[in-house]
């Protein structure tokens, strides 16, 4: 019944002012009509008294004014729909005049079947049932195939690769040769002439550019999928956590994707790695090459410090900066950094190798487009060195900092070495890793040596009989080569667990025959003071960032 005044009143004012009418409407709150929500409100005195004054003109009830609104914003919206519906025309239109991609790349693209056991995370010496997955790779140069590193996944004793030409029923046996968890990138050799014959490796090219149309290569049936380049920056790995350069698209793409090449003309322009994101060029030739100079798994370096952006001109007077002078500001310089003792906490990194980094974090980039200076650091291999300007106290300083291979997270930690654990007293102690902290279900290996210790579960453990704990193996250490009746652990929590020593180890060696554990110590820290070692003439390997927290747990 409001209907008709509500046009009335649209059409007593022109055409022209139609859109400038719809534009300035807000939201009132008498009007509870839904579609409104999603709408971009304002409400300015100006776009307030303008309602007003529309609605006086046109002599409408209230009720009426109730309808008029949604009336009005439902137009605006539906004009909105029609630019956007443009916007799409455009991009299939663009996508359609594009250049088919030669059906010859497609014999070099191909599938990837991996199938891993991993092991328990709640019971660190179990392996459990075998996990399998699917995605795809392509030739590059030196009969290799580039794949994603999650698609092979663990790079163990238990994990087995092959691999399918396309239009192909015959699997062949893959090796993994490298692998980098940090930028989601693996090799793979194929030792067969047959499986060589007739494929030609793809050429790696460059950055494309923004809204340029890719083909994404892959799938279960290898197929071709198009779209637009919509960003080129700076993105958080999933699998690493690693700050690492990335290309956004809208192409269709799925799990099986992983691993296959995107191409643009007749040249690899990246590796799908996660839906909708691409690994660019850049960071693949870099994996390449690092990984045949290096027997390193990261390949990346970092200056690893903490440190926060200069936008407000309040902190940059404080720091007295110039108005020309654009940085960040250090906050923390960690231990571990190459960096550390030779900066300090307060300066202003002004320039890495000549190249000013502005108040926002960006540096300079292609085609007049900034991004995060975390790519001129990350695109240097570790031990190489970085020319860092800073200001200290007023004054300009130049140092070369050598950068350090970029500090895998839990996540990737798990993939590089098989689950340490060690067994004293029914009490299992394992690192602080992520693969502990997904662990949702735990048993205590029960005894009366433990009776009552049940709130311990979870503790990190701090001390033991007073000497801090550096890492698994050194708790290993101060356990087995104890020379006091009690033996004492303290926790972060402040929390304190004794045991007579003597009966804790009479006790070990019952609970792991109950629970049928083949050792109280994995593999990879097992230590000569254990006679009973089974892994004795093994070679331990730690790697150097094996200096975890300790966690304290019931398995």
């Amino acid at each position: 019944m409001f209907f008709r005044p509500c046009v009335h009143t649209v059409g007593r004012y022109s055409r022209a002012r139609v859109p400038g009418l719809l534009s300035s409407l807000f939201f009132y709150r008498s009007c509870n009509n839904v579609l409104t929500n999603s709408l971009p409100t304002v409400t300015t005195a100006g776009r307030v008294s303008r309602y007003g004054y529309i609605c006086r003109r046109s002599s409408t009830s209230a009720a009426e004014r109730g309808v008029f609104l949604p009336f009005a914003l439902t137009c605006r919206r539906n004009i909105h729909s029609i630019h956007e519906d443009e916007k799409k025309l455009e991009r299939w239109k663009k996508i359609e005049e594009s250049h088919p991609l030669d059906e010859l790349v497609l014999d070099s693209v191909v599938k990837v079947f991996s199938n891993s056991t991993e092991y328990s995370k709640s019971k660190p010496w179990k392996t459990l049932d075998q996990k399998s997955s699917r995605g795809t790779g392509f030739a590059i140069a030196g009969r290799k195939i580039l794949t994603n590193a999650h698609v092979v996944m663990a790079m163990n004793d238990h994990t087995f690769v092959d691999v399918q030409r396309h239009g192909s029923q015959i699997k062949y046996k893959a090796k993994v040769q490298k692998i980098s968890h940090e930028c989601d990138l693996a090799i793979l050799e194929i030792d067969s002439d047959e499986f060589w014959k007739g494929m030609n490796p793809l050429e790696l090219g460059d950055i494309p550019p923004l809204q340029e149309v890719v083909s994404v290569v892959g799938g279960e049936n290898i197929c071709i999928t198009k779209g637009l380049v919509l960003r080129v920056e700076t993105r958080i790995y999933d699998y690493s956590d690693s700050d690492l350069l990335s290309i956004q698209i809208d192409a269709t793409i799925n799990d099986e994707n992983s691993g296959g090449p995107v191409i643009m003309g007749n040249k690899v322009v990246g590796v799908v790695y996660e839906i909708g994101f691409v690994i660019p060029t850049p960071i693949i030739k870099h994996f390449i090459t690092s990984v045949q100079e290096s027997r390193q798994y990261s390949c990346f370096g970092s200056l690893d410090l903490s440190y926060q952006s200069l936008e407000n001109v309040q902190i940059r007077n404080h720091f007295k900066m110039s108005h020309e002078m654009t940085g960040i500001l250090i906050n923390k310089i960690n231990s571990s950094s190459g960096a550390y003792k030779i900066l300090r906490k307060d300066d202003i990194i002004l320039a890495i190798d000549g190249v000013p980094i502005g108040n926002d974090e960006k540096v300079p980039f292609q085609n007049k487009r900034r991004i995060d200076f975390s790519y001129l650091v990350s695109m240097k291999k570790p031990d190489e060195k970085a020319l860092v300007k800073v200001l200290r106290n007023g004054k300009e300083y130049e140092y070369n900092i050598s950068l350090k291979p970029v500090k895998p997270n839990f996540t990737v930690q798990q993939f590089y070495n098989v689950p340490s654990y060690y067994i004293f007293g029914g009490f299992v102690f394992v690192p602080l890793t992520k693969t502990y902290l997904d662990s949702e279900h735990h048993q205590r290996l029960a005894d009366d040596i433990n009776e009552g210790y049940q709130s311990l579960y979870g503790a990190q453990v701090e001390k033991v009989n007073g000497v801090e704990v550096k890492n698994l193996k050194h708790l290993c250490e101060l356990i087995e080569e104890c020379s006091t009746e009690d033996l004492r652990l303290d926790f972060k929590n402040h929390k304190v667990l004794v045991l007579n020593y003597e009966s804790a180890k009479k006790a070990t060696l019952q609970i792991l025959e109950r629970h049928k554990i083949k050792s109280v110590i994995s593999k990879d820290i097992c230590l000569p003071m254990l006679l009973d070692d089974p892994f004795k003439d093994n070679k331990i390997n730690l790697l150097p960032w094996s200096v975890l927290p300790l966690m304290f747990d019931f398995s």
